[in-house]
């Protein structure tokens, strides 16, 4: 995965939920707590953090950063700072060696943190498009980028489909809506 894939996923984002920035962005997003300003407002800060991660390369923890997003910002606007950061993110892990290491839990590449941004991006226009009442999935390519990373040992079928289940956002037909679940990151495999 590279940059590119991070700001596709940001016109994704943007794509799918400018035209309907005039509806209450603060129904809650999904099956979160949040509502669905603040869940845009999350992705941003998500991938300003992992910009900062690796640009900085710190070994053992995240850098004593918080993007705030003004709360009197409008959606459209809170759109644009997504789109921002996820340039900044795309800019940083391409300009980052293939060696390079930052913290998450553990030493991260610069793939895992492109992974994780598109990762933020797509689940949680998801959470927003669900509390927009709008039908919407991420797209099939970056959906199985992800899941490669982030959830190899993810079942077979639907990438979209399967990506919301391995993020606890649906159930599959054969499959439980699951309530626990984590992303592996830390390495290429």
């Amino acid at each position: 995965m590279t940059g590119s894939d991070v700001e596709r996923a940001a016109a994704e984002m943007v794509s799918a939920l400018t035209p309907h920035i005039g509806r209450d962005w603060e129904a809650k997003a999904g099956s979160l707590d949040w509502t669905c300003w603040t869940t845009a407002a999350h992705v941003a800060h998500d991938l300003l953090g992992y910009a900062a991660q690796v640009a900085a390369l710190p070994s053992d923890g995240y850098l004593p950063l918080d993007l705030r997003v003004r709360e009197a910002a409008p959606p459209e606007a809170v759109l644009q700072v997504v789109s921002a950061a996820a340039r900044l993110l795309g800019t940083a892990v391409d300009a980052a060696p293939e060696s390079a290491r930052a913290w998450h839990w553990g030493p991260c590449d610069p793939g895992g943190f492109t992974a994780m941004g598109v990762a933020e991006i797509l689940l949680h226009t998801y959470d927003i498009a669900q509390g927009l009442d709008l039908p919407w999935l991420p797209p099939a390519g970056l959906s199985a980028l992800v899941l490669a990373r982030l959830f190899p040992d993810s079942p077979s079928g639907p990438a979209p489909e399967v990506l919301l289940w391995s993020a606890g956002r649906l159930a599959l037909p054969t499959r439980p809506r699951r309530t626990t679940w984590s992303w592996r990151v830390s390495l290429t495999p």
